[in-house]
């Protein structure tokens, strides 16, 4: 089946980097606007037809090509479209690398310990092929499949330059969209597993904040002590030894506690929280998704006080038949000649240690291209796992926006802060740490 050629809205590192101490490199955010139904998705991520995502443009190889990469917090394997045609243009991002043309590009083996160790958490385990290389497969969201195999070559962040960085050389790419022109030339995996950029890196620290105005923000590689930040509140990453059916060990896994809407605590069992034997019930923080996912009887108690607290104020959309991104069944109409929307109850999600408060117009958003009589349609941002078939708790970027996001790979644990995202960047700015 031939996935909607919706747009995806990416939001685009820039390649001017600085060093905003030792170590550390800052890299302010943009938007663009490209096709969806381009990237391939791991057979364990949600799947979407609209999506925020956030990439970096950076080099690979010998000599360097220019690729643009949408970074995911919640994979493990970068990867990159391969051809073996040369990009003319060097100042401007190819959607495909062409290993041919850079002499530093190396397959890997399968009889290598890459291949048969460091990719034992992959979704769908690596494979021999009949080159005796180190075989990868993805999976696209209509089903369709992106294969190719492990490599390593030279990755550049501006000035600079790591040697050796392995990721998959995907050759079999397919796409439904036949109109996409997409400068998007793969996915940086930035988990915990043993493959992905930073711990192949060897990243102490990372940061982002994103504004929720437009998008924008700054990205972080490495220590970000500035004095001006505010402090952070830190939750614990929860480590688990054993493999179990449903739980990612190598995603950013905390513990959650609970849900405050209009800052009053929801009475919701603590057993609900906690992951069962199997490990279902996990949460965890995703970058590579927009919205955040709640599994169903802590979705469902945490829609019912919002229902109850924005009845009077807001018409919900009466139609059992419309999910919003298959999950986001809470939805209202909203008049279009209505120039904002009306005071909304807060949503705060707790976690040990720290808490995240989502408020105003982060708690709905606007369902692209949907109009219903004269009123624009809005959707409540959190939706249920349950109908996604996914046994976990997942908060993606847009409950994220204007908080500083630190996440310390040394101490094993997330700090959260609430920032305005926007003039952080500007403060950057006016610091010369930004171009």
């Amino acid at each position: 089946m031939r996935p909607c050629l919706s747009l995806l809205i990416l939001l685009i590192l820039r390649t001017s980097l600085s060093m905003c101490e030792a170590k550390t490199l800052t890299l302010p955010l943009k938007s663009q606007v490209i096709p969806s139904g381009y990237l391939p998705r791991p057979p364990n991520k949600l799947r979407f037809n609209h999506n925020v995502s956030l990439t970096i443009s950076i080099t690979v190889g010998t000599p360097p090509q220019n690729v643009s990469m949408v970074i995911d917090t919640g994979s493990e394997l970068s990867w990159l479209h391969c051809n073996n045609h040369t990009n003319t243009n060097r100042l401007m991002p190819d959607p495909f690398f062409n290993p041919n043309a850079s002499s530093t590009y190396s397959p890997i083996p399968c009889s290598s310990s890459t291949c048969t160790i460091r990719t034992r958490d992959f979704p769908i385990p690596a494979s021999c092929d009949s080159n005796n290389l180190c075989h990868a497969t993805l999976s696209y969201a209509d089903a369709s499949s992106s294969e190719g195999n492990l490599a390593s070559d030279t990755l550049g962040f501006g000035s600079s330059v790591n040697r050796g960085v392995i990721f998959g050389c995907m050759n079999s790419s397919y796409t439904t969209n036949s109109e996409s022109d997409s400068n998007t030339t793969g996915l940086m995996g930035m988990n915990l597993g043993s493959l992905s950029l930073v711990s192949q890196l060897k990243t102490p620290k990372f940061s982002y904040c994103i504004s929720g105005s437009d998008f924008s923000g700054i990205l972080l590689l490495g220590e970000s002590n500035f004095s001006w930040g505010g402090s952070l509140n830190y939750t614990s990453l929860v480590q688990v030894s054993t493999p179990l059916p449903y739980f990612d060990r190598s995603a950013y896994t905390v513990r959650f506690k609970g849900i405050k809407v209009s800052d009053k605590l929801l009475n919701i069992s603590d057993n609900l929280f906690v992951p069962d034997h199997t490990g279902a019930g996990q949460t965890m923080f995703d970058l590579g998704t927009q919205f955040t996912f709640l599994l169903g009887p802590v979705y469902n108690a945490l829609r019912d006080e919002f229902l109850n607290k924005t009845n009077g104020t807001l018409r919900v959309l009466d139609d059992p038949n419309f999910a919003f991104q298959i999950a986001m069944d809470l939805c209202y109409r909203v008049p279009m000649n209505r120039s904002e929307l009306p005071e909304l109850p807060s949503v705060s999600l707790v976690f040990e240690g720290a808490e995240m408060r989502v408020s105003g117009d982060q708690l709905l958003y606007r369902v692209p291209g949907l109009v219903r009589g004269n009123d624009s349609v809005y959707c409540f941002t959190f939706g249920n796992s349950d109908l996604l078939g996914v046994e976990a708790f997942i908060i993606g970027h847009h409950q994220q926006q204007n908080m500083w996001m630190e996440f310390d790979l040394v101490k094993q644990r997330v700090g959260l802060a609430h920032a305005q995202c926007d003039l952080v960047g500007q403060k950057l700015l006016g610091l010369g740490l930004l171009h």
